[in-house]
């Protein structure tokens, strides 16, 4: 049996395929169109997901869209009606999407995809659940949904046993723990459903000295219930997050984007992660309470705020807890499809995500076949002469981008689709925003560690693991050598590799500790600024010949920058993409 899931038209969109239980493939749109946070139908995602099982549509049994517009939608209208008329702006923008696609995904499914079969939809928040834990190692636990926005929830909690879901508990829009957080994200001049993360990188350069004007503006109770106070924001009608009244609580206007931060943008920061962190483990200690689970499994976009993840493994008495790595919107493709395949036709579990590589991969002659076309010059290694070469010029300070393997699902790159450098050189965050990432400075980079060897540089015991890097641990005050990877607040967004899912990729980081006697190297997005992560081995080349990248690695290619044909472009390259 097939299964098709399917997430679009909010951001983010994406397929996943599931094939008699088992994940097939998963891939967002954003990789194939090159178009960041793309939003359209994934017709390019599908039909990966489709040639990745080597099917056509017709052999889809289902296919299962991620929410349900029409609820969405009569949420809209009475939210415009209940504000009237002072949403009309945002009414007559929002409507011309609507009546093109939202309201008809079952046709666009039908004509776009040329589909006969079944079509089924899921509750948003039961996608964002069923992707929690329908594929975790967990046969029950408790379940937490939190993001901006589903059909009227916010947030959900309940329970998962074997392949049911049952949520107990919602929290409606306008109040949405995920919407305060964009709406901070707004002010402080950052994209909304894009720069989030941002906001939760400045935090530590910050003090939380605007903590209780924040409390202004949300209210919850010890049970981790909210209610936004709705006087300050304009997202409910507007055209914008916050209001005039929110700036004269914050004493001025939101801060233009690209204009420098000052310590107030910084303890703003600050103050409103110190909110969700306080929110999320008052949650998640009264739904443990509550169920009497050991386990968590947890989804929606606030999900991927890893420190307030890591705030709720440490404080809300859970024993373990699990987040996929598209624990976002995209995510909501491989919720869909689960949910179909074992709660709505009850077959029994069968899979457990394990890793985040669902993506399409490439051999070696096909991209010897690219880089040949383009006069590329390159030498092909075995395995093991590649980890020794690679993990030696990364020791020598070298900058290597890292296209290994199937692409990974999810908004991070966790060792296949990467740019590799040195996390002992105190310089390497520098060199990296400013050359190679063209970024703003204040943002981090990610340690991938060795799983075996995690305990000895961060705060993150056993059975504890951080694969989809998705916590946040403080690095060991004796293990202070990994500099550029340390936050200024002492900590790390760390992932954790093992062999058995990244053997390439563990085989690198433990030959770079026998050289250099630390297993920890830097990993970040195999991008630039506003660019969806790299793909293909096109993409991967095109990236490295645009920035100051030293080596390139595809499969078994390696290529060094100084022998490359001179690359050339017309106009200035980097306005193809829009700033994050």
């Amino acid at each position: 049996m097939n299964i098709l899931g399917i997430s679009a038209f909010y951001h983010d969109s994406a397929a996943a395929l599931v094939s008699d239980g088992q994940l097939i493939a998963a891939a967002q749109e954003e990789r194939f169109s090159r178009r960041k946070h793309d939003d359209r139908f994934p017709r390019l995602a599908v039909a990966y997901c489709l040639k990745q099982a080597g099917i056509t549509i017709a052999d889809v049994d289902h296919v299962v869209f991620y929410d349900k517009p029409f609820t969405k939608f009569e949420r809209l209208l009475f939210t415009y009606l209940q504000e009237f008329p002072r949403g009309f702006r945002s009414f007559l923008w929002a409507m011309p999407i609507w009546m093109k696609d939202k309201l008809w995904i079952k046709s666009l499914i039908r004509h776009d995809l040329q589909y006969k079969g079944n079509i089924l939809f899921c509750d948003h928040h039961v996608s964002h659940a069923a992707s929690a834990f329908l594929v975790s190692p967990f046969q029950e636990a408790a379940l937490i949904t939190v993001d901006g926005v589903g059909e009227w929830s916010t947030s959900t909690w309940g329970v998962g046993r074997g392949s049911k879901i049952e949520l107990m508990h919602e929290t409606r829009f306008p109040h949405s723990l995920g919407l305060l957080y964009s709406a901070y994200t707004y002010y402080l001049g950052f994209k909304v459903n894009s720069a989030e993360y941002k906001v939760m990188g400045l935090a530590p350069y910050g003090q939380p000295t605007y903590y209780d004007k924040v409390r202004q503006t949300v209210d919850w109770k010890p049970d981790g219930s909210f209610r936004l106070n709705t006087e300050y924001f304009d997202y409910m009608s507007g055209l914008r997050m916050t209001n005039e009244k929110f700036d004269a609580l914050f004493g001025g206007p939101p801060r233009k984007g690209e204009t420098w931060l000052t310590q107030r943008e910084f303890d703003i920061a600050a103050s409103i992660q110190k909110v969700t962190d306080e929110i999320m483990v008052a949650m998640a200690t009264h739904v443990r309470k509550q169920t009497g689970m050991k386990h968590l499994c947890m989804a929606g976009g606030v999900a991927l705020n890893c420190v307030a993840n890591a705030r709720v493994l440490k404080q809300a008495g859970f024993e373990e807890i699990w987040i996929q790595p598209a624990a976002g919107d995209a995510g909501g493709a491989l919720g869909a499809a689960f949910y179909a395949y074992n709660t709505i036709l009850g077959n029994p579990r069968e899979f457990e995500m394990k890793h985040a590589y669902w993506g399409p991969e490439f051999t070696d002659a096909e991209s010897r076949s690219y880089l040949d076309s383009i006069g590329a010059k390159y030498r092909e290694l075995k395995p093991d002469e590649l980890t020794r070469e690679v993990a030696s010029a990364i020791a020598a300070d070298n900058v290597v981008g890292w296209c290994q393997g199937r692409m990974e699902f999810g908004p991070r790159a966790l060792g296949s689709r990467s740019i590799l450098a040195d996390a002992r050189d105190p310089d390497m965050k520098d060199k990296l925003n400013q050359k190679i990432k063209f970024r703003e400075g204040f943002r981090p980079f990610a340690p991938s560690v060795l799983l075996e060897r995690t305990p000895e540089f961060f705060d993150l015991e056993t059975p504890h693991q951080s694969p989809f890097m998705l916590l946040v641990a403080d690095v060991r005050p004796d293990k202070r050598v990994i500099p550029s990877v340390t936050h200024v607040d002492g900590s790390a967004r760390l992932q954790t590799v093992a062999k058995a899912t990244n053997p390439a990729y563990h085989a690198l980081i433990e030959e770079f500790g026998r050289q250099t006697g630390v297993p920890v190297i830097i990993n970040t997005s195999f991008n630039v600024r506003g660019e969806p992560i790299v793909c293909t081995p096109a993409d991967a080349y095109r990236c490295f010949m645009r920035t100051n990248m030293d080596f390139l690695v595809v499969g078994n290619l390696l290529m060094d920058k100084k022998e490359q044909p001179p690359w050339k472009e017309e106009g200035d390259w980097r306005k193809e993409f829009a700033l994050d």
